[in-house]
């Protein structure tokens, strides 16, 4: 989940485990175990493009991590604070992260909550930002913020904070299973043989699906909104995987196969080579689109070693996207 939803959860939690005793420090502390989880992206920054995505959501949202590092940071904390408690803080931390890499199991990236096992734990029910989750949790946080630590108000406005939200993440598994419903009826109606369906929520939102659908040489994509009254079409993307090759064999290429969970295109642009993550979509909806959310250029440099780059995307296709799915959502 982005940033400010991990603030809010991890402050939500300090506050859980020790807001009587710390008041805002709780609070504090658990916003800021909140984020640490997340300082693996700053591996994109001393390695390749392949690594830094294999690692993304790695070890640091493993339960490894927080059994490992919530003593480090609970005596670290412990030594300073006026709270001298280590099992306290220790606590505190521990739920912090353990929860961090919860809450992004249900997106479309997914954890390796159980590493060093080599599996994403992936539930793809919310995106990563999701206004309805985040706004009213921020809402009650704020309310028990502003209550004496030993208020019965601060921790019933804490509580409800964490109720509700956990309740929203529990209804959008009803949701995707619906989604999921509809795509499926649709494929038999449409005499569509297919081998794998995956269906995701589009951003910000839990109204919108999407859905990817393996055939044995194309990809279908297709949108379903709750308010949609005609029937799901489907765009068809071929694989064209044997334009890789014998770049097939390079362990890079390998990896990220891996990483995109055989969900990938390959296309070709003026002779360049393109590898298309299809686990999150398109940034248009637009018939035919080509312009993948992750779209990764493909070279071999003079050596040999194959190297990928991400096409980086403009902001105005971010809020051409925006206005788009505004639209979609009310319906076809």
């Amino acid at each position: 989940m982005d940033s400010l939803t991990q603030i809010v959860l991890g402050a939500a939690v300090g506050e859980a485990v020790l807001g009587k005793k710390n008041g805002n420090k709780a609070m504090l502390y658990g916003a800021i175990a909140g984020t640490i989880p997340d300082f693996d992206v700053l591996a994109s920054n001393f390695t390749d493009t392949v690594t830094a995505l294999a690692v993304h959501r790695g070890f640091t949202h493993s339960m490894v991590f927080s059994v490992l590092f919530a003593p480090i940071f609970g005596w670290i904390v412990s030594r300073y604070e006026s709270y001298k408690s280590f099992k306290g803080w220790s606590g505190l931390f521990f739920w912090a992260f353990i929860t961090h890499p919860l809450l992004d199991a249900h997106t479309t990236w997914g954890t390796q909550l159980f590493w060093p096992m080599d599996a994403r734990l992936a539930f793809k029910t919310i995106f990563v930002i999701d206004p309805l989750y985040t706004l009213p949790f921020l809402m009650f946080l704020i309310l028990a913020m502003w209550q004496r630590r030993t208020s019965a108000k601060r921790r019933k406005y804490n509580n409800l904070g964490l109720v509700i939200s956990t309740g929203y993440l529990a209804l959008t598994f009803l949701l995707k299973w619906l989604a999921y419903a509809q795509f499926e009826s649709a494929l038999k109606e449409q005499n569509i043989e297919y081998t794998q369906l995956d269906t995701r929520p589009s951003p910000m939102n839990t109204i919108l699906w999407s859905a990817n659908v393996e055939t044995d040489d194309a990809y279908l994509l297709g949108n379903y909104s709750f308010f949609d009254t005609q029937p799901i079409t489907f765009e068809t993307y071929p694989k064209n995987h044997e334009l890789l090759g014998n770049l097939i064999e390079n362990e890079k290429v390998q990896r990220m196969i891996h990483i995109s969970e055989g969900w990938y295109t390959i296309s070709r642009e003026d002779w360049q080579l393109y590898f298309n993550d299809l686990r999150f979509g398109l940034m248009s909806l637009e018939p035919h689109s080509q312009n993948f959310v992750f779209k990764y250029k493909i070279d071999v440099d003079q050596s040999g070693e194959v190297i990928f780059t991400e096409v980086l995307k403009d902001t105005r296709e971010g809020r051409k996207m925006i206005a788009e799915l505004w639209e979609r959502v009310k319906g076809n």
